[in-house]
């Protein structure tokens, strides 16, 4: 079988650059081109090495490992131990990721293409034909897309998760437990006393409300007149103005609860010094959460607990 190493050499140079280009942008690296060139370039050097040394210590798996090491350190230089290890194993991840994803649309296709643990190769023809060429040329960009793409939801659902927490909310001598959701961007306050709002969406807030109640809250909110709610309701309502994300200015119906409490990692915080911002719909098409809590609560609860 004849290979065109120069064929398969520029091929994996290419990949290899790639492969170290998306491991900089998902660690956030600010780190020149040409020094990630150049370790794309280090790395293409296996090609050769297994070529005409198979037996060489660069085949052996240790012997890659250590390759691996000194591509990286070529690539995005030595600061920190942790730093070094941490992009090392990224690297192995988005090797593997991408691997894993050409390796099934491979299988499922059935193109001329081989996996090596260090490179990729196109072996039945030496060279491969021109489908195995332009099935690496389209789906390694897609798959690179596909796995940034998805980790870069991961690290926002993570994020998300991060800043829900339990809240049990009374009204009238009621209690219900919820999620909510820390709302750095919610800083809607009474102006009149400076009480943080706290918004539940109508799923949570109809625990206390039956049908007809909440159709009367709806009609108040939409007409702002408090006045066709009953006189014997034991609730006490209220309006707080506030600004739309495009910038008009508008009124919400507000509701005072007997307390809040906010269950956090280090903690709880409970407060009766804080108004419930009644939102007529869902805060999220999946329910994760149904609370925007404000974050000076959380605030005075790290203050409290340092």
């Amino acid at each position: 079988m004849t290979i065109y190493l120069d064929a398969v050499w520029t091929l994996n140079l290419f990949l290899d650059w790639l492969l170290l280009l998306s491991t900089q942008a998902i660690a956030r690296l600010q780190v020149s081109k040409l020094r990630v060139f150049l370790g794309a370039l280090l790395a293409s050097l296996i090609v050769p090495v297994t070529v005409y040394f198979p037996e060489s210590l660069a085949a052996h798996p240790a012997g890659k490992l250590v390759f691996s090491m000194v591509i990286i350190w070529c690539a995005f230089g030595y600061r920190s131990i942790s730093r070094f290890i941490k992009l090392l194993f990224l690297f192995y991840f988005v090797t593997f990721a991408v691997g894993g994803c050409l390796f099934a649309v491979h299988y499922m296709l059935q193109t001329q293409l081989a996996f090596t643990p260090s490179s990729f190769l196109t072996v039945s023809t030496g060279y491969g034909d021109h489908i195995s060429w332009l099935f690496v040329i389209i789906t390694f960009p897609v798959a690179l897309f596909f796995t940034k793409n998805r980790m870069d939801k991961q690290r926002f659902e993570q994020f998300r998760y991060d800043q829900i927490h339990d809240v049990q909310v009374s009204i009238n001598g009621i209690t219900h437990k919820t999620s909510g959701f820390i709302d750095s961007g919610n800083h809607l306050s009474d102006p009149m006393t400076k009480r943080p709002v706290v918004i539940c969406d109508q799923h949570f807030l109809q625990n206390w409300f039956g049908e007809e109640e909440w159709d009367l809250l709806s009609q108040a909110n939409q007409e702002l007149d408090l006045d066709v709610l009953p006189d014997n309701w034991p609730y006490n309502f209220s309006v707080v103005p506030y600004q739309g994300v495009n910038g008009e200015g508008a009124l919400m119906l507000v509701l005072k609860p007997d307390s809040i409490l906010i269950e956090l990692d280090k903690g709880s915080v409970a407060t009766d010094r804080v108004w419930i911002g009644i939102q007529f719909g869902s805060l999220t098409a999946d329910r994760r959460y149904h609370c925007l809590l404000h974050p000076s609560l959380v605030h005075d609860a790290s203050t409290q607990a340092g």
